[in-house]
């Protein structure tokens, strides 16, 4: 900026100058001189003043950046500790929850090892009937305790077959037969997408006869005459085979109700069972009703005793009150009778005593 200046004050002293050189034409040298000294002499004062006022302004301007510069590197600095802060807060969050991510990755990396085994477990058949006898152990046992009055495990009936379950249910109903199925294999198949669906389609009819010789062994072999209910119950362990079956096979349910099965899973089972323990409950509560009134009725019977012999007490205890005033009044009658006669021998012996002083 000052190399701008000073070629501006150059060239005004050019221009100065053609003036003056014009006009020495009409004027004398000495004019001219003491003119052009004149001039030399303004023109350095006013250089003088100017580069002052002129460094006045770059004083004045120097200061105000520094002001500005150091209130843009407070600022600068401000908010690099602010976002150096918020960077340290994300990134100790980021630890955190990748160290909750790894937790939760080994939790289901177990749970795959859990599931692997458990679908190890449940591709035989012996184990699925294990399994699913014992998912059924575990129902009974939290709807009723530990009691064989409402429940047996593993009954064995009169045809010499074992069920899995006796549920010993109030009339008319009676004892109802449990038995724990679990169609696996083909269901497994004919879910698969991965598989053709001329394939799905054979799996789903071997399902379906598979399910149904489940339905006609549980109708053979655990409804007896007159030893059990007419009707018995087929859990399924799964859910989604219960649901699979209520959801796209209503031919299913329509030949176990024929049969008089009725299909239950684990939460059909649950709400089954705890509506017979509620019924249970009602009869137990209605048989100590009718055995409160029969108690009352006796109740009701001594009172009415007692009242008779109260009244025949009472009555008693009157008829010796009119006794009493009976012999009140004959006491008071023989004592009147008792002064009548002292005064009558009183009036004897002072008579006497006259005639014998005449």
């Amino acid at each position: 900026m000052e190399y701008i200046i000073l070629l501006c004050l150059i060239i005004l002293i050019i221009i100065t100058v053609i003036i003056l050189l014009k006009i020495i034409g009409s004027k004398t040298d000495l004019e001219v001189l003491e003119r052009l000294a004149k001039f030399e002499m303004s023109i350095n004062d006013r250089n003088i003043e100017f580069e002052r006022n002129l460094n006045r302004s770059f004083d004045l301007v120097s200061e105000k950046l520094d002001r500005k510069l150091n209130l843009i590197y407070d600022n600068v600095n401000n908010r690099l500790d602010d976002n150096f802060k918020k960077s340290n807060e994300t990134f100790r969050n980021i630890l955190e929850r990748l160290a909750t991510i790894d937790s939760a990755q080994k939790k289901i990396d177990n749970l795959s090892t859990d599931i692997i085994s458990l679908q190890s477990v449940l591709t035989d058949k012996k184990s699925r009937g294990i399994f699913g006898e014992v998912s059924l152990n575990h129902i009974l046992y939290n709807i009723f305790g530990d009691n064989s009055k409402l429940y047996s495990i593993q009954q064995k009936l009169s045809n010499g077959y074992i069920v899995d379950c006796m549920l010993y249910a109030p009339l008319p109903l009676g004892s109802i037969a449990i038995d724990s199925k679990f169609p696996l294999e083909n269901y497994q198949n004919m879910v698969d997408k991965t598989i053709s669906v001329e394939d799905r389609k054979k799996y789903e009819k071997q399902f379906k006869l598979d399910f149904k010789k489940h339905v006609d062994d549980i109708a053979n072999k655990y409804i007896i005459k007159e030893e059990t209910s007419d009707q018995a119950i087929m859990f399924l362990p799964a859910e989604a085979i219960f649901a699979e079956i209520n959801a796209y096979h209503q031919d299913l349910i329509d030949y176990a109700y024929n049969k008089r099965i009725w299909i239950t899973s684990p939460t059909t089972l649950i709400s089954t069972l705890t509506v017979i323990e509620m019924i249970l409950k009602n009869i137990e509560r209605d048989k100590y009703t009718s055995i409160i009134h029969q108690e009352l009725n006796k109740l009701g019977n001594d009172f009415r005793l007692y009242k008779e012999r109260w009244d025949k007490l009472a009555r008693s205890v009157k008829t010796v009150n009119n006794d009493i005033d009976q012999v009140y009044i004959t006491t008071e009658k023989i004592s009147k009778k008792f002064e009548n006669i002292s005064q009558v021998k009183i009036e004897n012996d002072n008579l006497l005593e006259e005639k014998i002083n005449d």
